[in-house]
């Protein structure tokens, strides 16, 4: 019974994790191709490495290591892998509910940020290339216009803004999106952190049934 108990966490696992290591591998080598192009720009100047591509890479990488981690500890039945896994998952998990509270409790704070670094940025957008492929993306992308609505362009609208009388802002689009799929967002935050918890307690249930296993055997 230990041993084949041992099988199948030892293979739930592993493919568990073999499946967010492709995924971290995605994510990867999706955020390197618009490293690599540059085609979304740079819209907060005071924090320039805050791009999407640097954030996909860092993501990926996390992913990838964690997963591997996982991976190598349960298919070689190493304890030292899979605590190292289980720390890291922890980890990261704390991570994110202290994101989650600070997110709350500074909300307007972070409203306020966002809202004039965007509005920094639209001055920038005919002095810097960078900033202009940034806004000139987002823009048709989301067909939006500005931070607020076409008011917010002085010198009057870029061909990047749609036309129209009602046309919206990409910051006020944005929250729209967002408080309407609340939801949804909600319930996919709350499946990973699922997610998380079952890969540290099957890496805990397998560490413990390699002791079991390895007493059993007299190891």
């Amino acid at each position: 019974m230990g041993m084949s108990t041992l099988k199948l966490l030892k293979y739930v696992l592993f493919f568990f994790n073999l499946l967010f290591w492709f995924c971290g591998c995605c994510i990867l080598g999706f955020g390197t191709y618009l490293l690599v192009h540059n085609n979304l720009g740079v819209l907060f100047h005071k924090l320039p490495f805050l791009t999407l591509g640097n954030v996909l890479i860092i993501v990926g990488t996390i992913i990838m290591v964690v997963a591997f981690l996982g991976c190598m500890g349960s298919i070689k039945e190493n304890k030292c892998l899979l605590m190292s896994f289980f720390v890291l998952l922890l980890i990261i998990l704390l991570v994110e509910v202290t994101l989650a509270i600070l997110l709350f409790l500074y909300e307007q704070k972070l409203h306020n940020y966002v809202t004039d670094g965007l509005t920094e940025s639209i001055q920038r957008y005919y002095s810097d290339n960078s900033t202009r492929a940034a806004w000139d993306s987002i823009q048709s992308f989301l067909h939006c216009c500005g931070v607020n609505g076409t008011n917010d362009w002085i010198r009057g609208p870029p061909a990047s803004c749609p036309q129209g009388q009602q046309i919206q802002g990409c910051y006020t689009k944005a929250q729209l999106w967002f408080h309407s799929n609340f939801l949804y967002i909600g319930i996919i935050t709350i499946c990973v952190c699922v997610i998380q918890v079952l890969g540290m307690s099957f890496a805990l249930t397998l560490n413990c049934q390699i002791d079991k296993t390895s007493q059993a055997l007299g190891l």
